[in-house]
């Protein structure tokens, strides 16, 4: 079952209470349903790092942990789907949401020649930014509501099977029917 094999990845929530750089937070952390792993948490826990992974700013991570504890996510399933966004990740998904908004604002998009540089960050993005951010911003919420609903769905489907290897189980497992009784 997935649930087990996520509480086998994810840290122990007793010692990440306990660890001394997180005490700042107090109780937040001592809060159950930041570590429940039922349908509505990691749905929610998806969602949010989904949409965190758009962001195009350092420290995502603490934007996605925020949001779990606002809306009562899984916290660590949210934090870790922001590193979907890497160094080796993000150029092209930034260039693709950029190309999102270009096509949606109507902007041609040929003006977009990235240098990991402060000039370009200055004078570079100035000329794209409303094409790029609203490109981020459709981007993000369009992988927030798939991340959301595609749990509730592959959660449902993996119920479904389930249920029915139960049945299956259970059929195997009945004694056949007598058939002396019927004479």
């Amino acid at each position: 079952m997935p649930r087990k094999l996520l509480r086998k990845l994810f840290p122990n929530p007793d010692k990440m209470k306990d660890h001394k750089h997180l005490q700042f937070l107090g109780d937040t952390l001592h809060l159950p349903y930041l570590w429940h792993l039922n349908r509505h948490n990691v749905a929610s826990a998806f969602a949010i790092g989904l949409f965190c992974m758009w962001i195009p700013i350092p420290f995502q991570s603490i934007i996605a942990a925020l949001l779990a504890v606002f809306f009562r996510a899984n916290l660590p399933l949210a934090v870790v789907l922001v590193f979907v966004t890497n160094p080796v990740t993000m150029p092209p998904m930034l260039y693709g949401a950029y190309l999102v908004g270009a096509a949606i604002v109507g902007h041609p998009p040929a003006g977009f020649n990235f240098e990991p540089s402060l000039d370009w960050l200055m004078n570079g993005l100035i000329l794209i930014w409303k094409p790029f951010l609203l490109g981020i911003f459709i981007t993000a919420v369009l992988s927030s509501i798939a991340g959301y609903y595609g749990v509730h769905l592959l959660w449902r489907l993996h119920l479904l099977k389930h249920l029915k290897a139960r049945r299956e189980r259970r059929k195997r497992q009945a004694p056949p029917p007598d058939q002396d009784s019927a004479d």
